[in-house]
């Protein structure tokens, strides 16, 4: 099949946008990837287990977290909602949180002195995202993820997001769950990151059992020119690209 000039592509995203424009939103989450001290993830978990009462008295909602099953050097990521920046930092919110730490007899720095003796490395960024109930409905009911971040090539990042939606176009033209989006505000180099859930292992593997003839016609609908051409297409928007499993922690 002849290759397709590239306008022609962005004026199929346009048409297509209106599909997955539920998707994008300006709610503002920090999200935080951290991989535990050697033989302390265990411990670090059951820190933040202990912790999430903490959000309640604070006012602040819980964060959204899973394991790290493969791919990525994280252990654990964190999607904190924080709405925007001047409601989360107003002194009234930080001011619940001051008060829920005594509560607990403690301060924000006894906690930040017990995260850094399990933690060997983190990184954040703040991003936008989708509406929070639309988030916290999507964790619910699963177990499984799949994470893939980016960091586009210069001046592709309208571009790399287009390519996001363009891929849920594909994934709901074939019943399959679509990833939400989040885009960078703030923090680590990340441009993009997307978030696919899954009930389990057996669920996200079910792509494999779909008909290539199928996934071509779901490829065309969404405006690439085949299944197989979504991947390469990709690689020509970005500079990094990591990937990950993980499951949910219970």
């Amino acid at each position: 099949m002849a290759k397709k000039p590239c306008f022609w592509i962005c004026l199929t995203v346009l048409a297509l946008a209106a599909p997955t424009a539920e998707l994008k939103a300006e709610e503002l989450y920090k999200a935080m990837m951290v991989r535990a001290a050697p033989g302390k993830l265990l411990d670090f978990i059951q820190l933040y287990k202990g912790h999430m009462t903490f959000y309640d008295d604070a006012g602040d909602a819980r964060p959204f977290w899973m394991r790290h099953s493969q791919g990525d050097q994280w252990d654990v990521l964190f999607l904190f909602p924080m709405g925007s920046f001047s409601d989360y930092y107003s002194a009234e919110r930080v001011q619940k949180r001051v008060q829920a730490f005594q509560k607990r007899g403690m301060t924000g720095k006894d906690f930040e002195k017990r995260f850094y003796e399990l933690v060997a490395w983190h990184e954040e960024v703040f991003v936008n995202g989708p509406p929070l109930a639309q988030v916290r409905q999507a964790f619910e009911g699963a177990g499984y993820f799949h994470v893939e971040m980016f960091i586009s090539l210069p001046g592709h990042q309208e571009r790399l997001y287009q390519q996001r939606e363009m891929e849920n176009v594909y994934l709901k033209a074939l019943d399959r769950p679509q990833n939400l989006i989040f885009t960078h505000r703030q923090g680590a180099a990340w441009d993009i990151f997307t978030v696919g859930f899954y009930r389990d292992l057996k669920h996200f593997a079910e792509s494999a059992d779909i008909p290539e003839d199928k996934e071509d016609a779901a490829a065309r609908k969404a405006g690439f020119e085949s299944a197989s051409a979504i991947g390469p297409y990709l690689r020509t928007l970005i500079a990094q690209h990591h990937d990950t499993l993980a499951t949910a922690i219970r």
